[in-house]
């Protein structure tokens, strides 16, 4: 490594504060990013990209030209020879080289709520068994206790089809994600919708005519209390409640909070990500990863005053997928060119995926059905080899040809990506221990970095 890549921090904002750079400076900034981005001290982050309803894959990742169930769209090339995707995605395609389309996702759960539940825990319903939410999985093991943020973050989660597969699980009220932003809010912002208040966190400052000193008296009290009574009732509920609270004010009176102003983001930039709750979700995750949030879910639950679970395309599916896709496009592609310029993409996961696909066959609505048989995900960034395709399907989009892959298959590559054990155990609320991944799952090794 050259002497010029070795500088720090420090140097760097001392030699600022002193003009010492002048115009050069931004050819030491990349520098620095790319440095920091790739030190083995950078913790992994995970960024959870999630369409509630189920995206249909031969109108994204797996196109089917030339068939009738191929529909109105058409394929484009990408920055990688020999991989197309869907014209809508234009954006996304120049960036392929960082991105592993799986194309021979099959499960069996067609229906909306036990399937959601079986890729956001990697498990079905099992009588008391009470699986956690992948973010909670996966933040207990990449987060810090005395962060100042929280360590998992759901930006406009659509709980409805499934509320157990969204929550913590038998880890507990801990590892709970804080939600920010209205499931039900996915307009533009033509009308001048304000996004950023939509995205705010509520309750950050006192309550009005309370000072500091007043807080902290109240906050002694209740800590009293809540010892007082953990003495009595020893237990994960009233542990949980303390460490809760202690998190809440910790994040409060921390600097770490204007994460999630987004006003002081550049205007340009925030236009390129979309000006829509996905988009500026999307730039929010980057600055929570930025620092050090470990798993952000940001949810296209629809657009334009759609439903919220627009990815659901029983009916008129193209015109509501060309308008899902036009949002998705810009706040994607930005995501990763962002995370990129700030040497963060090589530690940032980023995984795009629903429920399941829907049905290759067009229905007589012109719509597509739900489909567990052979369907697509994205992974890209940290820890993945992009630049090549998973699986294959068969001509009419119908069966796995080449290469299936399970939900456990799925989550133990998520595993290895971010350089987790995925045979580490967590003890459930029935005593019995549950690994990351089963042990019969099997790693997408081709991809992994």
């Amino acid at each position: 490594m050259s002497r010029r890549s070795m500088i720090s921090r420090r140097d760097l904002l001392k030699l600022s504060a002193c003009g010492a750079f002048g115009a050069s400076m931004s050819r030491w900034l990349p520098v620095l990013a790319n440095e920091i981005g790739a030190s083995p001290d950078r913790r992994r982050s995970v960024i959870l990209l999630w369409m509630t309803g189920g995206p249909p894959q031969t109108d994204t990742f797996d196109m089917k030209p030339g068939h009738e169930n191929g529909g109105q769209f058409k394929p484009i090339d990408t920055s990688v020879p020999g991989i197309q995707i869907c014209e809508h995605l234009p954006r996304v395609a120049k960036l392929m080289q960082h991105c592993a389309p799986i194309r021979s996702m099959s499960t069996k759960e067609g229906d909306h709520t036990r399937a959601t539940y079986l890729l956001r825990t990697g498990n079905l319903p099992q009588g008391p068994i009470d699986y956690p939410t992948l973010g909670s999985l996966f933040s207990k093991e990449l987060g810090q206790e005395d962060s100042d943020l929280p360590n998992f973050v759901a930006v406009a989660p659509y709980t409805q089809f499934s509320p157990a597969a969204y929550g913590p699980g038998f880890l507990g009220p801990k590892f709970a994600p804080l939600i920010v932003g209205d499931p039900n809010r996915v307009g533009t912002n033509s009308n001048g919708a304000n996004y950023d208040q939509s995205l705010a966190v509520k309750n950050l400052s006192l309550p009005q005519g309370i000072n500091l000193e007043r807080a902290d008296a109240r906050l002694s009290l209740l800590g009293d209390l809540e010892s007082d009574f953990a003495s009595h009732r020893p237990g994960l509920n009233a542990d949980s409640h303390q460490s809760a609270y202690a998190a809440a004010v910790r994040m409060m009176r921390s600097e770490a909070v204007k994460a999630f102003h987004l006003e002081g983001e550049d205007a340009k930039l925030r236009d390129a990500y979309g000006r829509n709750q996905f988009g500026q979700a999307c730039l929010l995750a980057r600055r929570l990863v930025e620092r050090g949030v470990p798993f952000v879910e940001v949810s296209l639950n629809g657009v334009n005053n759609n439903q919220a679970f627009a990815w659901d395309t029983h009916a008129q599916n193209f015109n509501s997928v060309k308008s899902l896709l036009e949002v998705l496009d810009p706040a994607w592609a930005t995501l990763m060119s962002d995370l990129k310029d700030r040497g963060l993409l090589d530690s940032t996961l980023i995984v795009w995926m629903g429920e399941f696909g829907r049905t290759p066959k067009i229905n007589q609505q012109t719509g597509r059905d739900h489909f567990p048989n052979a369907w697509s995900t994205v992974l890209c960034g940290g820890g993945i080899k992009g630049g090549q395709v998973v699986g294959k399907t068969s001509s009419d989009g119908m069966k796995v040809d080449d290469r299936p892959v399970s939900v456990q298959d799925l989550f133990a590559t998520m595993c290895k990506a971010v350089g987790l054990d995925s045979m580490k155990q967590n003890v459930s609320n029935v005593g019995r221990p549950i690994r990351l991944a089963e042990p019969t799952a099997k790693p997408i090794a081709e991809i992994l970095g």
